[in-house]
């Protein structure tokens, strides 16, 4: 089983228009209203692979009453625990000319007691055939230490824990080893404190570096320039494919997605790579953030190629 925790959960509202233009009137096209937060997103995309997840996290007032409803519409489960307040609304500003701009609110606050509610649900729920995705921002109240903490209770029970994050909780959360990693390239340069331009062998060092802890599969998104996937015996590097782009919005929640699922089948590495790899290419092509359909991922995957780096 694969269980998606969504700390923050929103639902999300992409707005089409022909051009943003500050500080002066934007007529919208088109408006879609999609159920967010980075772990949901994977939950969509295992689903739509054929896979099995629950979702699970904090729901909160009528927003998140109208997002369950919208996660009920698909085939995952669903637990989450309900709590006083109200989730965000995350606005995406889809610009044909110039791309996607978010405004994302700050979301709820958690008390100690919240914390330790989906503590104690989620140890509960791991076994050694249980992996857990830890994505996504931290709400107020909950300290950067968080997933760090729940790493290592989750990997005593023998689980595989995949930690999608930036900032303070990705630094942290590394000290506890998870399994596998999905950094984009501007937090991995982060993290070791570089500014300047590396090249794909530099990428592969860091990554490394990365394995050299205790991580058994570095996956570096780079957006229009490919992805990196390093393991300690293999380093492989994907370009982009060249595809018709609606949104970015939740591609790399589908790598994220495609990964966990083929690990859990047991997939050769670099089949799950082209799988990953046409995930994303397929949610970049799908408005708001839907996940891509099977059969369009099915395919992105012959277009997909690896190189050894």
């Amino acid at each position: 089983m694969i269980i998606t925790l969504t700390m923050n959960p929103a639902l999300d509202k992409t707005v089409e228009v022909e051009c943003l233009t500050p500080g002066k009137l934007n007529r919208i096209q088109n408006i879609q209203i999609d159920a967010g937060g980075k772990g949901i997103n994977v939950s969509k995309m295992i689903d739509s692979l054929g896979g099995e997840s629950i979702a699970t996290g904090f729901i909160a007032g009528k927003s998140g009453g109208k997002l369950l409803k919208i996660i009920n519409n698909f085939g995952f489960k669903q637990d989450f625990l309900e709590i006083v307040g109200d989730i965000r609304t995350n606005t995406k500003i889809l610009d044909k000319k110039h791309g996607v701009t978010e405004l994302n609110e700050t979301g709820l606050t958690l008390s100690k007691k919240d914390e330790k509610n989906i503590c104690d649900k989620l140890i509960q729920l791991a076994t050694t055939d249980t992996i857990f995705i830890l994505s996504g921002s931290l709400p107020m109240g909950v300290e950067d230490n968080f997933y760090q903490k729940l790493i290592r209770a989750l990997k005593e029970k023998g689980a595989k824990v995949f930690l999608d994050a930036d900032g303070e909780a990705f630094k942290l959360g590394l000290e506890a080893k998870p399994n596998y990693i999905k950094p984009n390239l501007e937090e991995l340069t982060q993290y070791f404190q570089i500014s300047e331009d590396i090249s794909l062998s530099k990428i592969k060092q860091l990554c490394s570096k990365l394995i050299d802890k205790g991580i058994e599969l570095v996956t570096v998104s780079m957006g229009k320039n490919g992805a990196v996937f390093v393991t300690k015996k293999e380093a492989f590097y994907t370009p982009k494919l060249e595809v018709y782009a609606s949104s970015t919005v939740g591609a790399g929640d589908s790598i994220v997605g495609a990964l966990a699922y083929g690990l859990e089948q047991k997939m050769p590495l670099e089949s799950v790579i082209k799988l990953s790899v046409a995930a994303a290419s397929g949610a970049v092509m799908t408005q708001g953030t839907k996940a891509p359909s099977k059969e369009l991922v099915e395919q992105l995957k012959e277009n997909v190629t690896i190189e050894k780096v």
